[in-house]
């Protein structure tokens, strides 16, 4: 197999880093990759991970047997259809289904369609429309960008002044949701799929706020978890029963139906699990706790997806717990400086440690610089939640460049309730 994997992410770095250790790889490539993938493959650095044609055009030249598309971007670009159409096996929706991603006035309806239980909403076009909306509700409500927004396109609030500035300025460019706001605890779920058949991965949890208790402004993700202490085979046969059944069914009926991965973004309320979204590929940084716990060759399991086969595919996941913490540059999720060079990092050794960057470089002096706002995810492994978080944490102060900062309670909400 030859693989391309697409990103720049520690996502990406994340899967280049397992695909490293499949027996039946012969060559990896990472378009444009980061300073961490440059030690496990090749890095397409002039690739533009948005642009379909170049993606095809640079799998079709080094006789790519196997696309991974990591980010959203892409997929929304039709990425995945150009590489079919090449011929090219590509782990990834088409533009199409993409939409369970990049729309959320799409996904929702199809979530009311298939009777998948989620959050009362309305679309809203305009701004007088926002402000009637706002002032029929009491307490908080959640605004939300219909289009891609990187993980920040939502605000829960109860400030009407901050609701309708949120809104206003979304509905410059792009529709917006209004949801009822939802109280319990999130769960992230993914699914494998193979265009017919699924495989549900160990539940994850992720830390979305920039603040202490998941306060602040919202973020791509400052931490993750896997899997989640609270939530038991019970509570996951029911997310099985109640939202990811109905979901396969609608994406069957509806020819939305895709080789790749699904994510369920879930709020476990007192009266059930309620979906809040969908994506359609690996999250970040969840990707950087479930990929250190698949033992499977992921050669083989990739391959099982693109054939169909995921029916019968013995998938070996660890007893072990992972608990992530990103590290990030100073002002993130606001304006943050890019270029920072890195004093130092650990050392991982890919048993109780692991680290990813993303979006790092190196200086033509071989100095490793920050290029986003997240630059790194520490991820510890244990036998117990516990030992996990006690082996990251020994290690994120470790991970040093001028104003790194990272959140000190990743995980914290969940072992205070076993």
């Amino acid at each position: 197999m030859k693989v391309l994997i697409v990103g720049s992410g520690a996502r990406e770095h994340a899967l280049a880093w397992k695909f490293s250790t499949s027996k039946r790889i012969s060559a990896l490539y990472i378009a444009p990759g980061n300073a961490g993938t440059d030690e496990l493959g090749e890095n397409l650095a002039d690739i533009d991970p948005a642009d379909p044609v170049a993606i095809t055009e640079a799998a079709l030249s080094r006789k790519v047997t196997h696309v991974v598309i990591g980010p959203e971007d892409p997929l929304a670009a039709g990425a995945a259809d150009s590489l079919k159409t090449a011929g090219i096996a590509v782990i990834g929706p088409e533009k199409i289904p993409a939409q369970l991603e990049a729309s959320k006035k799409f996904s929702k309806n199809f979530m009311l369609r298939n009777k998948v239980p989620t959050a009362a909403c309305r679309e809203i076009s305009t701004p007088k429309q926002l402000s009637k909306e706002i002032a029929a509700r009491n307490g908080k409500v959640v605004l939300k960008k219909s289009g891609l927004a990187a993980g920040k396109g939502v605000l829960e609030s109860d400030n009407t002044d901050e609701l309708q500035t949120f809104g206003e300025e979304v509905l410059r460019e792009d529709s917006l949701i209004l949801e009822e706001f939802l109280t319990g605890f999130e769960v992230s779920i993914f699914a494998l799929l193979d265009g017919k058949n699924y495989l549900l991965l160990p539940p994850c949890a992720d830390f979305k706020k920039a603040g202490i208790d998941d306060s602040g402004p919202n973020t791509g993700g400052m931490g993750a978890i896997c899997p989640v202490p609270t939530v038991s085979n019970g509570l996951l046969s029911q997310i099985e029963e109640e939202v990811v059944k109905p979901t396969m069914k609608g994406l069957v009926r509806e020819n939305l139906m895709y080789t790749g991965v699904l994510y369920f973004g879930l709020m476990i309320t007192e009266s059930g699990p309620k979906l809040l979204e969908y994506n359609v590929r690996f999250g970040d940084p969840e990707a950087q706790v479930l990929l250190p716990l698949i033992e499977s060759d992921i050669g083989n399991l990739i391959d099982a997806m693109a054939q169909g086969k995921l029916d019968d595919f013995p998938l070996r996941i660890s007893e072990k717990s992972a608990l992530g913490v990103v590290v990030a540059s100073g002002g993130y999720p606001g304006a943050y400086r890019k270029g920072i060079a890195v004093e130092n990092l650990p050392k991982d050794n890919g048993k109780d440690c692991v680290l990813f960057h993303a979006s790092t470089s190196l200086s033509t002096e071989g100095k490793i610089l920050t290029g986003g706002g997240r630059s790194f995810t520490v991820v510890g492994l244990g036998s117990s939640p516990l030992n996990a978080r006690a082996r990251a944490y020994s290690i994120v102060p470790e991970v040093r460049f001028q104003g790194a900062w990272y959140r000190p309670d990743i995980g914290n909400k969940f072992f205070s309730e076993t």
